[in-house]
């Protein structure tokens, strides 16, 4: 699959997710939902490479970078998108979720020592600014309330560590270990650690059999974890992080997008605008990929 098509299916597939999660929320706790999630997702991916003749079997160095992918990619990354959403809306969470672009840029940069061009830096500007627009009519009503304050600490701290994931990623594909393969032992990993942490924190172990709970965590184990991991996490590998990055700011869009189609969501200047930035971003970012 080109480039293109890879970067195409990330955004459509998580940018739905934004929407997804939130019939995750309510009678199950969110650490066992996900437990459920990357349970489901890891069996799957685990099953795919066995049928398919794909190599399981590592060293402990590999081992040791499947267990990061888990920790701050498939692990903590998510527990701050689930948690964030308890105290701030999903745009806010979105759109804080969203600096991971500047996060990738700054840490290819001390770790990898890929500088960024011009272009890179103006298409992220121009993201930034069009998902400030776009959103902002959601989040302007807000107060720097306390929940409002822990919320967005909690959604950085998740797009901190998605980020870190990301260099952990690309690390692991420089030294040519297979993506799929990856991905699979890291949501073991990571399906580990929400585990422990659901044991440490007692959290109650409870299921809901409503069909918008089973579709959507089917649809997120399936489409959101399995399939968009290893369309996002290929292109990383090609592309590099800080340009595969962009990625997370034209989620927040297709959101609002399925918004309006879906949800009846009011189609204004705010948004046309906002949205042209987003898309001018995009194209001074990936132009050259």
């Amino acid at each position: 699959m080109n480039n293109t098509l890879l970067y195409a299916a990330t955004v459509l597939i998580w940018g739905s997710t934004w929407l997804v999660i939130n019939y995750q929320l309510g009678q199950v706790a969110p650490v066992i939902s996900l437990v459920y999630r990357f349970a489901l997702a890891a069996g799957l991916l685990m099953g795919f490479c066995w049928w398919t003749g794909r190599q399981l079997r590592f060293g402990p160095g590999a081992h040791l970078s499947f267990f990061g992918m888990g920790l701050f990619m498939f692990g903590l990354n998510y527990l701050g998108a689930y948690w964030a959403q308890f105290y701030i809306p999903s745009a806010l969470n979105a759109l804080v979720f969203a600096t991971i672009v500047w996060l990738n840029i700054l840490f290819t940069r001390l770790l990898f020592g890929v500088r960024s061009s011009g272009l890179v830096y103006l298409g992220a500007l121009a993201g930034t600014a069009g998902i400030v627009i776009v959103l902002w009519p959601q989040v302007e009503s807000l107060s720097l309330s306390d929940e409002t304050v822990i919320g967005a600490i909690i959604s950085f701290s998740g797009a901190l560590s998605a980020s870190v994931g990301n260099m952990v990623s690309q690390r692991a594909q420089s030294r040519q270990l297979p993506v799929i393969s990856s991905n699979a032992w890291g949501m073991c990993y990571g399906t580990g650690l929400y585990l422990l942490w659901a044991l440490v924190s007692g959290s109650e172990w409870q299921f809901d059999p409503s069909f918008q709970y089973v579709t959507s965590l089917m649809y997120l184990a399936l489409f959101g974890t399995v399939i968009g991991f290893g369309c996002y996490l290929t292109l990383l590998g090609r592309i590099g992080a800080h340009k595969a990055g962009y990625a997370n700011v034209m989620f927040p869009v297709v959101a609002v997008v399925l918004s309006v189609l879906f949800e009846g969501l009011e189609v204004n200047l705010n948004l046309l605008l906002g949205m042209a930035l987003v898309l001018a971003g995009n194209f001074a970012i990936l132009r050259r990929s």
